[in-house]
Formats: C-alpha cells, sequence, structure tokens
C-alpha cells in the first residue's frame, strides 16, 4: 500500500519520547546533539517533533513527543508532518505484534487525503517501514476497509446513487468463487415482496435496489450484514431544512460500513458465511414519492404509519431486517446513520450500540475497547413501544413526541427481527465534523473494526 516502504540505510529512524524518557535519552547523546535540542526548545510535549541533523546536514533522526505510545493515533499526525522521502522512515523501538500493527494502522490512516475532485498535484505522505512483527495482511484489510467507508461517504450523491453503490457491491465481491450476487431494480421489488424498500425510493428517477451478496462456505456459521443505503435524503415530502440537508450524501454511510467489515471478513477469509444485505435508495421529492399518512406493507407483513417520510431509513432496513431473519443467521448486524437523538445524546464520535443479546452487546464492547473504536450500549427500553403504536396500523414508523428518539427507532427496527436471532444494531455518524490525528474530516468508519474484531474472536473456529 502507498502508506508503506520497505527499509534501507537511508530510512530514517523515529524515537519516541516523552518529557520524562527525553532526559533519558539526551544523556546518552553527545554534546551537539544535546546543544541542538536544547536550542530548539523541544520539551517532548505530545504532537511535537524536532529533525536531527547528521555530519552532512540532513535529517539523521526525528525525535517525536507521544503522550501514550500505545495509542491506535499515537502516530497518526506523522504522515502529513514529516517530509516525504523515497526512503521512508521507521520506529525506532522494540514492539509486539499486535502494537506494531496498531501503530502501522494508526499511521496508515493517516495517510488518507480524499483529493478525486481536486485539480493540482496529489497530496503526498511520509511512508513508513513496516515494523517488525506487524501483521501486514491485517494491516492492508483494514486500512483498505476504512479507506473503502471514507471515499464511498465522500462522494457527492451526484456520483453515488443506487445503481453506483450497487456497482460498488458487484466490485468488491467480482471475481471470488465462493460468492453470489444478485440485486433487485425498480419495480421488480413489489414482485419479490420488498414494498417497504419500493415505497421510500420510487420518488426518485434513479430506481431503488436491494442488494443481496452472499460468500463463504455453507459449512459455516451465517453472519448477516445490513446497511442503510439512502444515497441522498431530502428528507421526503417532509422536506429537510437546507442545514439538515447538506451532509446528506453521507446517509448511505451504514452501506458503507457493511461492505467496509465485508472487506475485512473476506481478505482475512473468516471460517464464516457471509450475508451483505443493502436496500439502496434515494429518498427524494417528487409526484410519485411516498406521503406522510401512507400506510406501507412490509415484508414481514407488519403494516407501517408513515409519520414522517424522513425516517426512511428505519422503513428501508425493515424489509431487509425481514429478510435477514428468515435465514437464521447465528448473528445479524446493521449499520445505519439513523437518528440525530444518537448525536445529541453520544456526540458524533461515539456510535450507539443496541442488542437484543447482553454478551454479545458486553463482547462487542470489549472489542470497541482493544481495537479503539469506541461504542456505548443504549437500551432497547420495551416500554417505549408505546409510543410507535397508530390507530390504523401495526406500527408507526415514528413516535408521537420528541424523546427517546434513537431508541424508538431501535424498538422499530427490532419489530422485524425474529425471536432468538442474536441482533446488534449501530447507529452511527459515518463523519468526522472536524480533523484529528489519523481521522480527517469528512467519512470515517465508526464501529467496524470492532464488530470485524468480534466476528473473529466469536467464529475463529468456525462455529458459534
Amino acid at each position: 500500500m502507498n502508506f508503506l516502504t520497505k527499509k534501507s540505510a537511508k530510512s530514517i529512524p523515529i524515537t519516541p519520547v516523552n518529557s520524562d524518557a527525553l532526559k533519558g535519552w539526551l544523556k546518552k547523546q553527545d554534546k551537539a546533539t544535546q546543544g541542538w535540542a536544547a536550542a530548539s526548545g523541544f520539551t517532548g510535549a505530545a504532537g511535537s517533533m524536532l529533525a536531527l541533523p547528521g555530519k552532512t546536514g540532513a535529517v539523521e533522526r526525528v525525535l517525536y513527543g507521544v503522550a501514550d505510545d500505545n495509542s491506535l493515533y499515537a502516530y497518526a499526525d506523522l504522515p502529513a508532518k514529516l517530509p516525504a522521502n523515497k526512503a521512508g522512515y521507521y520506529i525506532d523501538q522494540k514492539m509486539d505484534a499486535a502494537r506494531a500493527t496498531q501503530a502501522a494502522l494508526g499511521w496508515a490512516l493517516g495517510s488518507y487525503h480524499f483529493g478525486q475532485y481536486k485539480s493540482g498535484k496529489k497530496k503526498e505522505f511520509a511512508e513508513l517501514v513496516l515494523p517488525e512483527n506487524a501483521d501486514k495482511k491485517a494491516l492492508q484489510a483494514t486500512a483498505e476497509a476504512v479507506f473503502l467507508v471514507r471515499d464511498m461517504v465522500n462522494i457527492p450523491a451526484n456520483d453515488l446513487g443506487p445503481e453506483e453503490l450497487a456497482n460498488a457491491a458487484k466490485n468488491l465481491f467480482k471475481g471470488l468463487k465462493k460468492a453470489s450476487i444478485k440485486i433487485i431494480v425498480g419495480e421488480d421489488l413489489l414482485k419479490q415482496n420488498y414494498p417497504a424498500v419500493y415505497a421510500v425510493g420510487k420518488g426518485s428517477p434513479r430506481q431503488p435496489r436491494f442488494i443481496d451478496i452472499s460468500w463463504g462456505d455453507k459449512k459455516h456459521p451465517l453472519v448477516t450484514l445490513i446497511g442503510k443505503g439512502v444515497c441522498f435524503d431530502t428528507g421526503g415530502l417532509n422536506l429537510k431544512p437546507g442545514s439538515a440537508m447538506a451532509l446528506m450524501k453521507k446517509d448511505m454511510g451504514g452501506a458503507a460500513h457493511v461492505l467496509g467489515l465485508a472487506h475485512m471478513i473476506v481478505s482475512q477469509n473468516l471460517p464464516v458465511r457471509l450475508r451483505v444485505l443493502i436496500p439502496a435508495v434515494e429518498n427524494s421529492t417528487g409526484g410519485n414519492s411516498y406521503r406522510p399518512s401512507d400506510i406501507i406493507k412490509t415484508r414481514k407483513g407488519i403494516s407501517v404509519e408513515v409519520g414522517d417520510t424522513d425516517a426512511e431509513g428505519r422503513i428501508i432496513l425493515a424489509d431487509a431486517l425481514a429478510e435477514a431473519s428468515a435465514g437464521k443467521p447465528a448473528l445479524m448486524i446493521d449499520f445505519a446513520t439513523l437518528t440525530g437523538a444518537a448525536r445529541v445524546a453520544l456526540g458524533p464520535d461515539l456510535p450507539a450500540l443496541f442488542s437484543n443479546d447482553d454478551k454479545i452487546a458486553a463482547a462487542l464492547l470489549e472489542s470497541a475497547k482493544e481495537t479503539e473504536d469506541p461504542l456505548w450500549r443504549l437500551p432497547l427500553w420495551q416500554p417505549y413501544k408505546d409510543m410507535l403504536s397508530s390507530k390504523v396500523a401495526d406500527t408507526n414508523n415514528i413516535s408521537g413526541g420528541g424523546h427517546a428518539g434513537a431508541i424508538t427507532a431501535a424498538l422499530f427496527l427490532e419489530k422485524f427481527v425474529d425471536k432468538g436471532i442474536p441482533w446488534v444494531h449501530i447507529d452511527t455518524f459515518a463523519w468526522n465534523p472536524s480533523s484529528k490525528p489519523g481521522r480527517p474530516e469528512g467519512g470515517e468508519a465508526l464501529g467496524m473494526r470492532a464488530c470485524y474484531d468480534l466476528i473473529k474472536k466469536r467464529f475463529s473456529k468456525g462455529k458459534p
């Protein structure tokens, strides 16, 4: 990958330090180095950097201040800060396999730039020599998956509609012997009983689609991933104001997450039978758009009164969850940029986790901690189901008031999950509102790496 290079005699070492470690390191150096550090005012503060010149004046070593060397993002700032060169840089520190892989991943995440629509010279990043013991295959699969999610979320809706999303899914599995791909388009959704997906997508000239991809050995446990694929969300006839519509190209972030997660699973050849389901639509306004107070049929047979056309994601997921449940998976995970309420409660960095299985939820939270891919569990508080009641249909798609919006949305989805099936719902933002080391402003994979870690641990021997 373009963030890695091979080590040579010209590769420049990076020595991580903090204020205490710097003092000890300088004591072992010559007076010229000590004098240079003192004259430069370098203290080893987190994020600070000092280039040490050699006899020829060229950079011989880089001192870099880190607050926590065990953090995923410890070195994520360096690819953009250091001057790019052919020889690259290496971390001059002994690390075990897990830490070496994590440090390199942080470097990789800091090497991302979305510039395909910008003219001029491509942004260059400093390259890293792969640390000893690092798992290159896992590193590449993870970095590729995160970059895939970021790219897909960042691409504007004029270039990524339901058809383009379906093509991206097909291309991801193209050529894989164990993969099968089925895509249902337009009015065929009605013929094959996906009425809720069709209802939401029929108002756009870009026909809705249902993407159904399978991969793996049938002898392995079934893991089904479901992703919300609303390629642009105007709010429908309950039209959003301009400020709320500005980022709605990212409303297919759930679909991007499950494709990224699928890439990790396939690349690492996990012993699971994988199924990926994506309802892909554009929630638009037009003469054929679905309306507030419409009553929609669903694949499961539950009728839905439309309280708000801007709560469209849960409607299309209803058909997907019903189809997923029919396969009786050992684990079912959905990703969706579903509610503003989750962002109000937890902010942009912390996706809301819901689950009907306490053991799986606890294991996922542990994976989130270990991978530095945080999640926070919210309850499927059953008494709030009454908020979704309808006088004319089996359920409404929204609650009557403004309370507990993320919870009531999850409770709506739960209606379409068969009992006994372990299910995880992740309400993610899929976006960084501002840049931080390794996390540039724009599309982001949130919760994906944690889910991969859970799946890998749970099914490592091919058994649930």
